[in-house]
């Protein structure tokens, strides 16, 4: 479900011209613009914004209607009907695309979330019972005991819909069916791709898992559980391929549908986490799935999405105005490389092959547009090898007024395997960006000059949408200790700082993104025991760190890495945020997120496009959503060393770890922000008792001041 070839789209545009009645191309994405000149025999399921006459068009057009957001219509397309389907003039705009990827023991610690599930630290204990915790992924393990209650008695998925399943008699739904009982889920045990996949029970697990008989418990752990397992590049061999472009991101969007629906049937808020993405593009490729994503989220409907695990990979060039030229050496293990060149005014591409005597190719951009389609091919024999070079030019789905230029640099071969090639950017008044999508980008001693390429503009779909709060990841532990007692290293910090691999900003449009981190590196959570019994030897089960059995089976707990972990914490979190006020916005959350996430480089402006807004901070974002978190005087930092008990009457005895050798003092707030009660101590022991039975009944913050940062700061208390 890779992006089809540029010598195809070649074909696609030159088929342009052999039809009486021409298709409506301008009104296609790339994907039907190839699969209309390819003829394809095949249904396709799409977004289609049509202005009037809906009903009528898809009728007549052999369509059948999906689901609609206003004009926005998901449809099942004949790809026979495309053609005559874009020669509406009521239809706009028909997209579809596929290329997603699959992309805890110590989280609560490190988000601060453990007093979040301590009812005497809070006015109740926050864990997420009463909300929905969507997961959309691949390879679930329905059986495994974290997806029970703690003793694993109370079974919490809800519902499945498994879309590649071909079990389809007597289903309503578009592809797939669904499970909505216990029995039927537990009969089923895994979804379709289970024995092969597991990353879906990974990613429930850190999200919504009890933690069965472990430390390794998720976020929001008392949740009610909705599923979608959905079709991704590596699941293709388990689908028909006449069923193949059944999967898009529309498909997508009605997993996303699915969940939310099922969260107001049963009258519950809903958060979904999806830790699957694909490249941004200058296309539109996502013009019409990110207003459909818009009109799916509001109150108490949030969806968070994984950033990607790009962020350490050379792949971006800006050639600033006034400077001549910028460029980089590429290479591939494969036979192209791909790159997209975005520019506002007219430059040269200038490729290098390094024979005896470089051989120098020059392209103008402005000779691109200028052949038919805007579509430039050429080659040429260099030591018995012939080179291609396909140039093809568009306008920016962003800003019309630049133009992108899909660059396909071919050998037989590897390229820049055999001779050194370089590719250069040439043109002093212009303003140029180069993102590339295959291949690397490489430095050379033949040109030390050329060493322009550098990591960014990383973040993968949907989490670049606007209404999606987009996750990165952090690190902390540094390595595990798996089953057969072998360590295993993987070192991306254990400090909190961000995991190099884990993509940045800004997006292709220029906005900021990440919005929020989490830790993402050797994160323990559940794995399929399905995986494991048909995969016995794959080399991912060495990162498993326990295998034990239940009900006749073996599961494991298993250590992974990567934004796909982030992103079900700041999922589960989120979900303790809604249990507390159901009606939370994506824009509320977001700005919770902006006021109380926690900093690793404070010599950082926040947002960021490493960082966002910083790492999530469950306890004070809880303070905020409640009101308290406003109160002057209120530290931000809730004490390590101090434990809170209520001892009855009004009484609450403050207990440290160590005997306190300085006075330190303890002030009382009421939820309104009122300073009600200001007290000092003597130092000299390690319990304290803190009498507030002359105030009335409810809620109060508490702030302690010491010597020491893990026994200073604040948390509530309910009298």
């Amino acid at each position: 479900m890779k992006r089809l070839t540029l010598s195809f789209f070649v074909l696609l545009l030159v088929s342009l011209t052999l039809s009486a009645q021409r298709p409506r191309y301008h009104k296609m994405s790339p994907m039907l613009r190839q699969m209309t000149a390819a003829k394809a025999q095949q249904e396709v399921c799409a977004f289609v914004r049509i202005t009037s006459d809906a009903d009528r068009i898809l009728r007549e057009n052999g369509c059948r209607e999906l689901a609609r957001c206003g004009n926005i219509y998901i449809a099942s397309i004949p790809t026979s009907r495309l053609s005559s389907l874009s020669q509406e003039k009521a239809v706009k705009r028909i997209e579809a695309h596929r290329g997603h990827h699959i992309l805890m023991d110590s989280m609560a610690v490190h988000l601060n979330a453990l007093p979040v599930y301590e009812g005497t630290a809070l006015p109740q204990a926050f864990t997420g019972d009463g909300v929905v915790m969507g997961i959309m992924d691949i390879g679930f393990d329905l059986t495994h005991p974290n997806f029970y209650d703690a003793t694993a008695t109370n079974y919490r998925i809800s519902s499945l819909w498994d879309q590649i399943s071909p079990d389809t008699i007597g289903s309503q739904l578009y592809v797939g069916r669904d499970y909505t009982s216990e029995q039927e889920l537990l009969s089923l045990g895994c979804s379709y791709d289970g024995k092969l996949q597991t990353h879906g029970t990974h990613t429930l697990g850190i999200a919504a898992g009890s933690g069965y008989d472990s430390p390794y418990r998720g976020m929001a752990w008392e949740s009610d559980i909705c599923l979608v397992a959905n079709a991704v590049t590596e699941d293709i061999a388990l689908i028909d391929t006449a069923d193949y472009y059944k999967y898009t991101f529309a498909t997508d969007a009605l997993g996303f549908k699915y969940i939310f629906d099922y969260a107001e049937s049963v009258g519950k808020p809903c958060v979904i986490s999806f830790s699957e993405g694909s490249e941004q593009d200058f296309y539109g490729y996502d013009v019409l799935y990110y207003e459909m994503l818009d009109s799916l989220v509001g109150p108490g409907r949030i969806l968070v999405a994984s950033a990607g695990n790009s962020g350490n990979v050379v792949n971006f060039i800006h050639k600033e105005p006034g400077r001549e030229r910028a460029g980089t050496f590429v290479k591939t293990s494969v036979d192209h490389v791909d790159f997209t060149a975005k520019a506002d005014r007219d430059f040269t591409l200038r490729v290098k092959v390094y024979d005896e005597t470089p051989l120098v190719i020059d392209i103008p951009s402005s000779e691109v547009l200028l052949r038919e389609d805007s579509c430039f091919a050429d080659s040429m024999l260099i030591d018995d090898r012939m080179y291609y070079f396909d140039v093809t030019g568009y306008p920016s789905c962003y800003v019309p007024s630049e133009t992108c230029f899909d660059v396909r640099l071919s050998v037989l071969g590897q390229l820049g395997g055999h001779l050194p090639v370089s590719v250069e950017f040439v043109g002093s008044e212009a303003d140029i960006e180069v993102y590339r999508s295959s291949g690397s980008f490489v430095t050379n001693e033949l040109d030390p000059e050329l060493c322009d390429a550098v990591p960014g503009r990383t973040i993968h779909s949907p989490s670049s949408a606007p209404c999606v709060i987009c996750v990165g990841a952090t690190g902390y532990r540094t390595g595990i200790t798996n089953y057969l007692g072998n360590y295993r290293k993987f070192d991306q910090g254990n400090d909190g700082r961000r995991s190099d691999y884990s993509s940045i900003g800004p997006t292709y449009d220029g906005r900021i993104k990440p919005d929020v981190m989490a830790p993402g590196t050797n994160i323990i959570s559940s794995y399929s025991s399905y995986y494991l019994e048909n995969n016995p030897t794959a080399s991912d089960i060495l990162s498993d760190v326990a295998h034990f059995d239940f009900n006749g089976r073996t599961y494991a707990w298993n250590s992974n890495a990567g934004t796909s972990m982030s992103t079900p914490a700041v999922g589960g979190a989120i979900a303790l945020w809604l249990q507390a006020k159901p009606t939370l916005t994506p824009e509320e959350a977001m700005d919770v997120i902006r006021r109380t996430s926690s900093h690793y480089d404070s010599s950082l402006t926040y947002p960021n496009n490493y960082y966002g807004y910083g790492q999530i901070d469950v306890y004070r974002g809880l303070l905020d959503i409640l009101g308290i978190d406003g109160i002057e005087g209120l530290s931000q930092h809730q004490p390590a060393s101090v434990v809170f008990s209520a001892k009855g009457q009004g009484r609450v005895e403050v207990c440290f770890d160590e005997v306190m050798t300085h006075d330190f003092q303890i002030r009382v707030y009421s939820t309104s922000g009122q300073l009600v009660l200001s007290r000092s101590f003597q130092s000299g022991s390690d319990r304290y008792l803190l009498d507030l039975s002359a105030l009335q009944r409810g809620v109060y913050a508490i702030q302690v001041d010491t010597h020491e940062r893990a026994t200073t700061g604040s948390t509530l208390v309910r009298i």
